[in-house]
């Protein structure tokens, strides 16, 4: 039966083989996963963490599909998805939610209470579980910033909880997060007026509405924001706005962004990145660091 018919076996219709990953995903890109799962509880993922080291697999989570870029091979052994993650509950002051649920829900639900200190983060695409790998953020507000604690899965397959001053968040990074699958967070928010907090929420919207290519497909901000300046602002300068590989092109609505036009290919989104990178180090002289994940093998002379 091998690895596959076990798998098939634990997850049943929640286990689907050569499954296409472009629909997970909200760039639209990328191949197939040899196996792709949908845990539901803390057993089902301690059972798949130690089944996959068994077998001796790769693994890679997945959460909303945002800020990835699948390679357009598709990737081997078990993709896991947190979609089926889902939970949000409040106590008081505190909010907690499982990995596979949107950012997004969570900010609302702050907003509904009359919590603040989440309100900013509104609009943000993907998952508790991403947002927690990178710190996820905007308008000077970022995951970490409320943070209580989470609860995670280790390389052994146990279940850990952490707290806040137990890892040291950073911009767009967290060291001492390596090697866990994110299960679970909480946050200590303040009271704040509901009125005020959803009139922010609101312009909060309407601002990435108005600024970002929201009508492509796309997996957010691609670089991360170089110390003292932006990413967009030096990709702009550098005349690059409408740059084209393939079907990917640099957005002409917001020069941060990737988009992509329709049958893009995850290997024109590469070459893109390396002539963004390329023209911007000659002209200006800094080195965009990628904030957007790759997943897969590309071909050589990518960034």
């Amino acid at each position: 039966m091998g690895w596959k018919g076990d798998l098939t076996a634990r997850f049943q219709a929640r286990c689907l083989l050569a499954a296409p990953l472009a629909p997970e995903t909200t760039f639209k890109i990328g191949g197939a996963a040899e196996s792709l799962v949908f845990p539901v509880s803390d057993e089902e993922w301690t059972w798949l963490r130690s089944f996959v080291r068994r077998q001796g697999l790769p693994l890679t989570i997945l959460g909303l599909g945002s800020n990835v870029i699948i390679s357009d091979s598709g990737l081997a052994g078990v993709v896991a998805s947190t979609r089926r993650m889902k939970g949000l509950d409040s106590d008081g002051s505190r909010l907690s939610a499982q990995s596979g649920t949107a950012l997004d829900a969570v900010v609302a639900k702050a907003v509904d209470l009359g919590l603040s200190g989440f309100e900013k983060l509104s609009g943000i695409p993907g998952s508790v579980g991403g947002a927690l790998q990178i710190n996820a953020g905007a308008f000077e507000t970022a995951t970490y910033d409320r943070l209580l604690s989470f609860t995670a899965l280790d390389e052994q397959a146990q279940i850990v909880r952490r707290s806040k001053n137990e890892v040291r968040p950073g911009y767009r990074k967290v060291d001492g997060i390596d090697g866990l699958i994110f299960l679970r967070a909480q946050w200590e928010l303040a009271a704040g007026d509901p009125g005020l907090l959803r009139d922010i929420r609101t312009a909060t919207l309407a601002a990435r509405a108005a600024k970002q290519p929201l009508e492509y497909p796309s997996a957010g901000s691609v670089f991360k924001r170089p110390p003292g300046d932006y990413a967009s602002r030096l990709i702009d300068a550098c005349g690059l706005k409408g740059l084209s590989v393939g079907r990917a092109q640099v957005s002409v609505k917001h020069a941060g962004f990737i988009v992509n036009l329709g049958g893009a290919t995850a290997q024109d989104v590469m070459r893109l990145i390396a002539q963004v990178r390329g023209a911007v180090r000659k002209k200006t002289g800094v080195a965009l660091e990628l904030e957007q994940i790759p997943l897969g093998i590309f071909q050589e002379n990518m960034p």
